[in-house]
């Protein structure tokens, strides 16, 4: 007998038999372990209930990938001990994110444990744009050379020692000029180190990506939390309920379009076109401030969402975020206070914040909500007879934007390239204008809407254009809008 076989044995049976009476024509109501009632129906939306109720009894350890069950306990993974993150969760949308290129048998270097029944996803993998965009691609980024060049350890290198300068010297002295210069120092190691290190898309060496990755702990944000989130935000993109980027802002700003009665509009959404910068300007306090989340290491936007933080795995790293966090506050808030305790002082510390954060958070905005965007990529999956999916690479494009080229890559760590980054997120930014003409053109052929503009500010009118029609429910664009970006 296998090892484990009677543990695998007993495992699968305990999740068939929570479901052992459904069928797609049935309604059956049955006990599980914790004596609570699952009923399960062909509705869609009773089937996601019933998911999220089985999934929630997955052990830390353990993740659901295709309705597969495996235990990570003994896995060596090559990517690191991230994977952890992923504990208690389902984790298929994730899992072929991270590795578009893995085949079935990859799977099998992890332990099996059990199955979920009549297990669906509102996505769907290996569709030929998928395949045809994957082949074009990865005929220029051969596949294991996606990883960051030598242009880009240049570049990170560069910014690197620019934020060092300018932190030295905001400890020594604070200026209102040295407030915004070092900034745009935070804003960059933001863009250009930390995201892609804490993609895995830095290096092949997990330990480069693990060390770059604590730029994000540098600016005053923390690389675990970031990965919760962040993660979480490129596998549902724009899904009305799954993305906690979608919901960051809720309920000062809103980027979803509901329903004109939904209790989520309020009276003063229809001015968040006009007041947007403001609150984007705030970002880098609220983040530096919120040490609860930082204690416990559980990013609240992603809870929010449904992901399980729960692992230990987590739990010990949040000493060193809980540490790291304090260091940024004594460099950057107490020190300069200790040195000239005055209200201009404080004046410094707070345009500091709304630098870096205006330079970090307008890009970041502008990047899925403009006028076109596709806000609801899952709709046509949940809306149709047969619940069949739609394809995952293809709601990628359709809820991202591009704009500018090459120079505007360098200074924003080719999140610029928005389509080519949520495609190949653990590729490095440093691969993103090679491909770009590349997924173009295969987007044109497959019909699939690929948003382009040629300078930022096109996409800055957009994105406030946006945020003013769905905070008014207003949700029709002009005909001939030159702000629309091109197709």
């Amino acid at each position: 007998m296998a090892p484990n076989a009677e543990q695998l044995r007993l495992r699968t049976t305990v999740y068939q038999n929570t479901n052992s009476t459904s069928s797609p024509t049935n309604t059956s109501s049955t006990t599980n372990n914790d004596d609570s009632s699952i009923t399960t129906t062909n509705n869609h939306t009773h089937n996601t209930e019933t998911l999220k109720k089985l999934i929630s009894k997955l052990h830390p350890n353990e993740v659901v990938i295709d309705g597969t069950i495996y235990d990570l306990t003994s896995f060596h993974h090559p990517g690191g001990d991230s994977i952890l993150l992923f504990g208690g969760n389902d984790a298929t949308v994730q899992y072929k994110m991270i590795h578009p290129y893995h085949k079935p048998q990859h799977l099998r270097k992890m332990r099996k444990v059990g199955t979920i029944p009549h297990y669906t996803s509102e996505y769907k993998f290996d569709t030929p744009f998928e395949r045809e965009i994957k082949r074009e691609v990865f005929k220029i980024c051969a596949i294991g050379k996606e990883f960051g060049t030598t242009g880009y350890f240049c570049r990170a290198a560069c910014y690197l020692v620019f934020f060092f300068a300018m932190q030295v010297m905001w400890v020594r002295e604070s200026s209102y000029q040295l407030a915004v210069v070092y900034g745009v120092a935070m804003a960059l190691i933001g863009l250009n180190v930390q995201h892609d290190a804490n993609h895995g898309a830095a290096s092949r060496k997990v330990w480069v990506n693990d060390l770059l990755g604590l730029g994000a702990d540098l600016i005053g944000g923390s690389k675990w939390l970031w990965m919760e989130k962040h993660w979480t935000h490129h596998a549902f993109t724009n899904h009305h309920e799954n993305d906690p980027d979608g919901m960051a802002a809720e309920p000062v700003l809103i980027f979803n379009d509901y329903s004109p009665t939904s209790p989520k509009r309020k009276p003063f959404h229809a001015y968040q076109g006009f007041y947007l910068i403001f609150i984007i300007s705030g970002y880098w306090i609220s983040s530096v401030f919120d040490l609860a989340q930082v204690w416990d290491l559980r990013d609240r936007g992603a809870l929010n969402v449904g992901i399980h933080l729960d692992h230990p795995w987590i739990q010990t790293k949040a000493k060193y975020a809980v540490a790291l966090r304090l260091l940024h506050i004594l460099l950057n808030v107490l020190l300069p206070l200790y040195n000239a305790p005055t209200l201009t002082t404080l004046a410094h510390i707070n345009l500091l914040g709304i630098s870096g954060s205006l330079a970090l958070g307008l890009l970041f905005t502008l990047s899925h909500n403009f006028e076109h965007s596709d806000r609801d990529p899952t709709a046509e999956s949940r809306h149709s007879p047969n619940h069949t999916g739609v394809c995952w690479f293809k709601a990628q494009v359709e809820t991202s934007s591009t704009y500018g080229g090459t120079m505007s890559g360098w200074l924003t760590g080719g999140l610029n390239f928005q389509v080519e980054h949520h495609l190949f997120p653990r590729m490095s930014s440093a691969w993103y204008p090679v491909i770009a003409p590349v997924v173009r053109r295969v987007c044109k052929k497959h019909g699939v809407r690929y948003v382009y503009y040629p300078w930022i500010w096109q996409n800055m009118v957009s994105t406030v254009r946006y945020t003013h029609n769905v905070g008014n429910g207003m949700l029709r664009h002009l005909e001939g809008n030159p702000f629309k970006g091109e197709q």
